[in-house]
């Protein structure tokens, strides 16, 4: 048996199956969080008997959320930063929160650096993941400040809309920012809301019903 950083194990028994058993039950996990590599089939010599044992090397699946974690932390030391990265996986959906000294410089204009690295957060871990992981990924409570900015913004220019009665069209937007204007005014009896356009410049525009 060897068991060193990577976590990784190796065991052998009269059988595949049976050696990767042994290491399952050693390392306490199921099936789907390891990695599995046969090293010797195993063979029985003359007459049935044992000739050489089966082989194999089980190889702990890391983390999603561990995953994330030293992602992230490579990326803060590159700007020199201090800041602290918080991961918080429920079922599929893995938050990830970043605090303190320069965690704003992540951030962007209109939280595009915060986007694409969400986006290359989530190809990191789910290259790792048999199950598809959706990444959720903020800085200084920046998505919640965003979000209510632009509630504000769709109920001013719909009152402009109103007042005016003339359509306003919107700056660019990323499509989750785009939906926070369709839920602020769908409820506005008086307005209407559509997007037009293509990526990256489709934009929302509020008219008159």
């Amino acid at each position: 048996m060897v068991l060193n950083d990577m976590k990784t194990l190796e065991k052998q028994a009269k059988t595949v199956e049976e050696a990767v058993q042994m290491a399952l039950e050693e390392l306490e996990l199921r099936p789907e969080d390891v990695e599995v590599e046969v090293l010797e089939e195993g063979s029985r010599g003359i007459l049935g008997f044992l000739s050489k044992m089966a082989k194999v090397r089980v190889t702990v699946k890391p983390k999603p959320d561990e995953v994330a974690s030293k992602f992230l932390e490579g990326l803060l030391e590159f700007f020199d930063s201090d800041a602290k990265v918080e991961c918080s996986l429920n079922g599929n959906v893995l938050s990830i929160d970043i605090t303190g000294e320069r965690a704003g410089i992540l951030i962007g204009k209109h939280g595009n650096t915060l986007d694409a690295l969400q986006y290359l957060t989530s190809l990191v871990v789910n290259r790792h993941s048999k199950e598809f992981i959706r990444v959720l990924l903020d800085a200084e409570n920046y998505r919640q400040k965003r979000e209510k900015t632009l509630q504000r913004l769709a109920i001013k220019m719909a009152d402009k809309v109103k007042e005016n009665k003339r359509s306003i069209t919107l700056e660019p937007m990323y499509p989750n920012e785009r939906r926070i204007i369709h839920t602020a005014l769908q409820k506005d009896p008086r307005v209407t809301t559509k997007s037009v356009g293509k990526e990256p410049n489709r934009r929302v525009v509020i008219s008159l019903k």
